[in-house]
């Protein structure tokens, strides 16, 4: 697979879930909606610091008198049952079923939710990398490294794709390139997935 107005050979590509692979937008913001009404916190304010990180993490950083790893619990619990309007991204199933690399999904998600999510939209990774398998997660690069070393690829010639600063921040700090979607700050601009559909032929 050749990337990039200068051509970038890659040998794996990585994958976020959530707003990337599957379009769970939906019931991510009815969660966190509810629980910043419930706790007294800006919904905005929520919304803008959860993309890409764990729930705990997000917990920690808008309400530190809180105890983020139960209310993380919590959050989780609320979002293993609701799977109203998760789907498959656009061009998710004919992207991986164009791909002739290694692929893999990386996510913040736990394995629970993720198998949920992933089954919701019909998509069967080879590898998926979990939050509960990881020390870090993201913006640390921890969970990306973790891919390409299980799929034997240098992550310098991956590819991530990811849809928010905290996903792309992870990608790059494991050397890999980075497809951004919506807008972020990323070596390889796309507004969907289906722009890398003409990068696998």
């Amino acid at each position: 697979m050749e990337v990039g107005g200068e051509v970038t050979v890659v040998d794996a590509v990585l994958f976020d879930m959530d707003g990337t692979l599957v379009d769970s937008d939906a019931v991510v913001e009815r969660v966190w909606r509810a629980w910043a009404r419930e706790n007294d916190v800006d919904e905005d304010l929520v919304l803008a610091t959860m993309p890409g990180r764990p729930a705990a993490d997000t917990v920690r950083e808008v309400r530190p008198d809180l105890d983020a790893e139960a209310h993380g619990r919590a959050q989780l619990a609320k979002e293993y049952n609701d799977l109203d309007g998760v789907v498959a991204a656009p061009g998710a199933h004919e992207l991986v079923a164009a791909l002739t690399v290694p692929w893999a999904v990386v996510t913040s998600a736990d394995a629970r939710l993720a198998g949920l999510r992933l089954g919701a939209a019909g998509i069967t990774p080879p590898l998926l990398v979990t939050r509960d398998q990881l020390t870090h997660g993201k913006p640390h690069p921890e969970g990306y490294l973790r891919a390409a070393e299980l799929l034997g690829a240098d992550p310098t010639r991956c590819l991530v794709v990811e849809d928010t600063a905290t996903g792309a921040a992870a990608g790059k700090a494991a050397g890999a390139r980075v497809a951004g979607l919506k807008g972020i700050d990323a070596d390889l601009p796309i507004t969907s997935l289906t722009d890398l559909l003409e990068l696998t032929r």
